[in-house]
C-alpha cells in the first residue's frame, strides 16, 4: 500500500515538472522577441520593423547597438500594438534601387498615343428673361443646340429615331430642359424668346408621349408668344402645326396660312399633311408638287410626295435622321 502511494506521488511530480517545462518553452517561443544578427555586408543601413502573423516584432539589430535595448524596444512595440488593429500603408522614401519611371519612358515600351477628334463648339447665346427693359439674361446655348439636333426627329408626329436608346435619351433630356425653363416661361412677363423655346420643348414632349401636361403647356406658351409677336412666321407655324397634328385641322389652318404668307416653307408641308388627314389626297399632292418647284433643292419634299403616291398618310414618317444624343445633359 505504501509502495503504491509513493509511485503515484512520483508520477504527479513528473507530470508537474513536464508541464512546467512545456509552458516555459511556449512562453519563450511566443513572447521573446527575435533579434537578427548584424548584417556585415549592409553595415550602416537601417531596416524598418515589421509584425508577422504571430505578432512578433522582427527588427534588424543596429551596428554597434545594444542587443538588450533592441530587445526591450521590440517587447514594448508588441505590448503597445492593439490586437486586431488596422495598419494603414504609408508611403516611404523613394530609394535609388530599381528603375524610376516617374520622369521618363521605359525602354522598348511604346508610348500611348491620344487623339482628339470631332471637336465642336457651342456658341454662347443669351436671351432676355422678361419683357422688361434691362432684364436679366438667360444662357440658352445648350438648350438651342439640343433643340436643333433633335427637332428633325421629334418636332412632327410621329417622331422618328434610329433606335430606342436615342428616343429614350431625347425623352429624358426634354423632361430636364422643360423643367428648367418652366419657371421662366410661366412668369407673367416672360419674354417672347423664352416662350418660343418652352413651346418647342413641350411640343416635342407631346409627340414623344410624355403626357397631356406637355400638350397643354406647349399650346399655352405658343399662344402667349404670338400675342407678343403676331407676325412671327415661326410662332404661327408652331401653333398651326400643333393644332393640326393634334386633330384641329380647321383651327390650325389659319396660323399655317399666315406662316406661309410670311415665307415659312415648312408651313406648306404641314398644310399638305392636314389635307391628307382630311381625305384631300389630291390637294396634298398638288401642294407639295408646287412647293417642290419653288425649292427644288429640298430632298425631303420629294420623299413626302413619294409617300403619298404609295398610299401613306403621314408625310413625316421618313427614315430617321442620324442622331447621337448622350445620356448626360
Amino acid at each position: 500500500m505504501t509502495a503504491m502511494s509513493q509511485s503515484t506521488n512520483h508520477t504527479k511530480q513528473y507530470k508537474s515538472v513536464t508541464l512546467t517545462a512545456l509552458a516555459a518553452a511556449c512562453a519563450m517561443m511566443f513572447a521573446a522577441p527575435t533579434i537578427a544578427a548584424t548584417d556585415q555586408a549592409a553595415s550602416g543601413a537601417n531596416a524598418p520593423s515589421a509584425v508577422d502573423s504571430s505578432q512578433r516584432v522582427i527588427r534588424r539589430a543596429q551596428p554597434g547597438g545594444n542587443v538588450q535595448q533592441n530587445a526591450r524596444a521590440a517587447a514594448t512595440a508588441v505590448a503597445s500594438a492593439p490586437t486586431g488593429a488596422t495598419r494603414i500603408y504609408e508611403r516611404g522614401p523613394i530609394t535609388a534601387t530599381g528603375i524610376d519611371i516617374s520622369h521618363g519612358q521605359l525602354p522598348n515600351i511604346p508610348s500611348p498615343q491620344v487623339q482628339v477628334a470631332s471637336v465642336s463648339f457651342v456658341p454662347t447665346l443669351l436671351i432676355p428673361q422678361t419683357t422688361n427693359v434691362g432684364t436679366d439674361k438667360l444662357d440658352v446655348s445648350l438648350l438651342d443646340d439640343f433643340i436643333k439636333e433633335v427637332s428633325p426627329n421629334a418636332r412632327h408626329y410621329p417622331p422618328n429615331f434610329p433606335n430606342r436608346s436615342q428616343r429614350h435619351y431625347a425623352r429624358e433630356k426634354i423632361k430636364v430642359l422643360a423643367d428648367w425653363i418652366e419657371p421662366y416661361a410661366s412668369a407673367p412677363d416672360a419674354s417672347f424668346e423664352v416662350l418660343l423655346r418652352a413651346a418647342k420643348l413641350n411640343g416635342m414632349g407631346r409627340n414623344l408621349d410624355l403626357g397631356s401636361d406637355f400638350a397643354v403647356r406647349g399650346g399655352r406658351y405658343i399662344d402667349r408668344a404670338i400675342k407678343l409677336q403676331p407676325n412671327s412666321g415661326e410662332a404661327n407655324f408652331l401653333y398651326g402645326m400643333m393644332l393640326s397634328e393634334g386633330g384641329g385641322f380647321k383651327e390650325g389652318q389659319k396660323y399655317l396660312d399666315k406662316a406661309v404668307s410670311l415665307g415659312y416653307t415648312e408651313a406648306e408641308q404641314s398644310l399638305a399633311q392636314s389635307d391628307l388627314l382630311s381625305d384631300r389626297r389630291n390637294d396634298a399632292l398638288d401642294r407639295l408638287r408646287r412647293l417642290e418647284q419653288q425649292v427644288p433643292d429640298n430632298a425631303i419634299i420629294r420623299q413626302q410626295i413619294k409617300l403619298i403616291e404609295e398610299g401613306k398618310y403621314y408625310i413625316w414618317d421618313l427614315p430617321a435622321p442620324n442622331i447621337n444624343l448622350k445620356p448626360e445633359i
